[in-house]
């Protein structure tokens, strides 16, 4: 693209100019315009600065699949304010946290998620989506017919625009940093790699606080000055196929559940005959050959492509292009953007070794928000410690490994098992827990534990336990099997080994 753009506000500004009347949103039955988007932006900045929101500020988003979602984002930019997108599948005790670590100002929440964000008490300035007009607290609808105007606060390339929250090992979630310039390079480099026009059409179904949907899914169709197809929620399953042919989609984006549900469904020959889509693009976790093969087979008109990234690398670190694929590899980096592949001493490894994922690029992330130690620790020299494990074939493509963390991907959601362990650990009766993951054809991998009892515990009180996660984690975190062992397994230094788990299961 020749245009270039300082912040994300910029972008609907120059695209509502260019092409005000085009359809860029298309929700069930209704349309709406570059134009229509940008008043509703506009207005929307307007009732925040009139809610005391300034320059620097947090704003939380616990919403659905929305065009409110989008307003909110670049509404937020167009004050130089910053956006945090938070997974709506939390529980309340992870939405305070965020709320408290982040220091937002303000949280717009949808009504299908009343019941975790009023038991909150971090945060009380709230505008909800999806609530009418005879709702005493502040809705959508409200802020949208704001007649206060604001101007644009021009924020610069190297401003924080987005803090997305992930986890680490510490297993508490940390705010990653992402400027405008990380951002919007990353969209530049995805739409080059995924040759996406102005033409195109992507339907957006996986959550859009997802890294991987906000910059693929939902910033970079409106970068290009394409169109969106916004489904709300994924079921019925059976209408994501409908849209995606009615509205004649050209890009779909999933993770490698859907695809394995693609590949396995009886679809009805004129979809398979009338859709438009030219390319599956797939993140989040690892594709299986024999899904990449029945894809290919299913729907000989487009091209499955698959990706790597992280939420630190905004997160598209490299993805598969439409002139070149190969299979089970995650793809090479182009333009400005480099990947090595290292030893613990950080020397670069030649071409087929198995060592330390590293990159470079201009989307990697300004740093952890309060967390200077795990910054330094995260990006050495400019590059990103990915805590992935990987070679490179001698045509620079990537192939993944293995995680050097202990992350679990379970239908393209993170989860990180030493926050489970504590909420387990903390529990009655309980010495110590170990979480893994195990592979699950519908989920990618479902977490597992081990636990071993304090030593006057006779029996565990499983009922106890499950109603007690439930409590304190998101449904997806939790374990899907409980294992009581004797002894978990320990080195010299005390610290549990999770592969001799693995291999137990593996064995069982």
């Amino acid at each position: 693209m020749d245009q270039q753009f300082s912040n994300l506000y910029e972008i609907v500004s120059y695209q509502a100019q260019k092409s005000k009347r085009k359809v860029a949103l298309f929700v069930d039955d209704e349309k709406i315009t570059y134009a229509e988007i940008l008043e509703k932006v506009d207005k929307l900045a307007g009732f925040l600065t009139q809610q005391g929101i300034k320059e620097g500020d947090k704003v939380a988003l616990f919403l659905r699949n929305s065009p409110e979602f989008i307003y909110t984002v670049f509404a937020i930019s167009k004050i130089a304010a910053i956006a945090v997108p938070i997974n709506t599948f939390l529980k309340e005790e992870e939405l305070d946290y965020i709320l408290e670590d982040s220091g937002a100002n303000l949280l717009l929440a949808s009504q299908i998620h009343e019941k975790i964000v009023n038991k909150n008490s971090i945060c009380q300035n709230i505008i909800w989506e999806g609530k009418d007009e005879a709702f005493g607290g502040i809705t959508f609808e409200k802020a949208l017919s704001s007649e206060t105007r604001t101007e644009h606060k021009v924020s610069s390339l190297d401003d924080c625009a987005i803090l997305i929250y992930t986890s680490g090992t510490t297993g508490k979630p940390k705010g990653a940093m992402l400027s405008n310039k990380n951002l919007i390079s990353n969209m530049d480099y995805s739409r080059k790699l995924i040759e996406v026009k102005s033409k195109d059409r992507v339907i957006v179904f996986l959550p859009m606080f997802h890294s991987f949907t906000l910059t693929a899914g939902v910033l970079m169709p409106l970068y290009v000055g394409g169109s969106m197809v916004i489904i709300k929620s994924l079921q019925p399953f059976s209408n994501i196929f409908k849209q995606t042919l009615t509205k004649r989609v050209t890009l779909f984006f999933g993770i490698p559940d859907v695809y394995n549900a693609l590949a396995k469904a009886k679809l009805p020959w004129y979809f398979l005959w009338f859709n438009n889509v030219r390319a599956f693009i797939s993140g989040a976790a690892a594709l299986q050959p024999k899904t990449l093969d029945a894809m290919s087979k299913k729907f000989k008109k487009a091209k499955l492509l698959e990706g790597y990234g992280l939420s630190e690398a905004s997160p598209v670190v490299c993805v598969n292009t439409m002139k070149k694929q190969k299979a089970g590899s995650v793809g090479s980096a182009m333009y400005e953007h480099e990947i090595k592949i290292v030893d613990k001493d950080m020397n670069e490894l030649p071409s087929g070794s198995i060592g330390d994922i590293i990159f470079k690029g201009p989307n990697v992330m300004m740093g952890y928000l309060n967390r200077p130690e795990a910054t330094v620790e995260t990006i050495v020299n400019d590059w990103l410690l990915t805590g992935d494990m990987g070679y490179l074939d001698d045509e620079g493509f990537l192939f993944i490994v293995d995680r050097k963390k202990d992350l679990i991907i379970s239908k393209g959601i993170n989860i990180y098992p030493r926050g489970v362990e504590e909420v387990i650990d903390s529990f009655k009766g309980i010495k110590a827990s170990a979480v893994i993951g195990i592979f699950d054809e519908k989920s990618g991998e479902i977490p597992v534990a081990y636990i071993e009892l304090d030593e006057d515990c006779e029996a565990l009180d499983e009922t106890g336990l499950k109603k007690y996660m439930r409590e304190k984690l998101a449904n997806y975190k939790i374990p899907k099997h409980l294992y009581i062992i004797e002894e978990l397994p320990k080195n010299a230094t005390g610290k549990i080994l999770k592969r001799v788990l693995k291999e137990k299961l593996k064995n069982a």
